[in-house]
């Protein structure tokens, strides 16, 4: 599942092929992907005009076009991705197409929960981010800290999108691991030590997250051995757990993570 630092990577991806040049057209391959517009109003107002800097509020990506009152925002789903390529090798799973002279930018999904809006004014993506929490990378810490004091399990609070943008399974149960707290531990039991120590361990693992372009699998992080029949705690080598919390798939250190 695309999170925080994966669609960081798409924004990279975008700024670095996409913006300033003309786009000479726009192919929806499949209609199952728009939100809210059509393709023939997706083709009109974007084709001839050129997108402006992106950038990214937790897992959405927002990008002006240049000229005009209106901003595309791509939300990646569990499956999207964005893709540039100079070639003539489309993905079955390719869904809009957005072509420039030298290449083509792909909004690739194979499972199409999520998909591409065409919003016009700062209005309607103001009404938009409103359902969106803080960004988990910049949200400060004593923002945080306010956050916090919900009545919560701290692996739900930490992945509910309104409140706290960008962060899902992987990057939840990678961060409380480092933190050393339980995921059925309530966000409002945690004192200020631990909430601070939960916040610093959230940055340091989204900015190595970032700088990999997606949560790496390596050895050292809980994320390198979840998926092992019988994974062990990196740390202390304990047999890890594997459980639902709040109905989502989690994986955790029992020793480590006692509460």
């Amino acid at each position: 599942m695309p999170e925080l630092p994966d669609v960081e990577g798409f924004r990279r991806t975008l700024a670095a092929h996409g913006v300033g040049k003309r786009i000479t057209g726009v192919t929806t391959l499949d209609a199952g992907v728009l939100r809210g517009v059509s393709a023939r109003r997706l083709r009109e107002t974007l084709r001839h005009q050129r997108f402006g800097e992106p950038r990214r509020r937790g897992k959405l990506l927002i990008v002006p076009v240049d000229g005009r009152p209106a901003t595309m925002v791509l939300h990646f789903g569990m499956t999207g991705s964005l893709e540039w390529s100079e070639l003539d090798d489309r993905n079955r799973h390719d869904r809009v197409i957005f072509a420039f002279d030298d290449g083509e930018l792909r909004y690739r999904d194979m499972r199409k929960l999520q998909g591409l809006r065409l919003l016009a004014g700062d209005a309607e993506l103001d009404r938009l981010l409103a359902d969106t929490g803080p960004d988990a990378l910049d949200v400060p810490k004593e923002r945080f800290r306010v956050l916090l004091g919900r009545r919560r399990g701290i692996k739900q609070l930490l992945t509910d999108q309104a409140v706290l943008a960008g962060l899902g399974n992987l990057l939840a149960d990678e961060i409380l691991w480092r933190a050393r707290l339980a995921p059925q531990v309530r966000a409002a039991d945690l004192d200020g030590t631990a909430a601070d120590r939960l916040h610093r361990e959230m940055r340091e693992v989204l900015r190595a997250a970032v700088k990999a372009g997606r949560v790496p699998p390596r050895t050292t992080w809980l994320t390198g051995r979840r998926d092992e029949p019988s994974g062990t705690c990196p740390r202390c080598g304990t047999v890890l757990e594997h459980g639902r919390v709040g109905g989502r798939g989690t994986v955790w250190c029992p020793r480590c993570q006692a509460g």
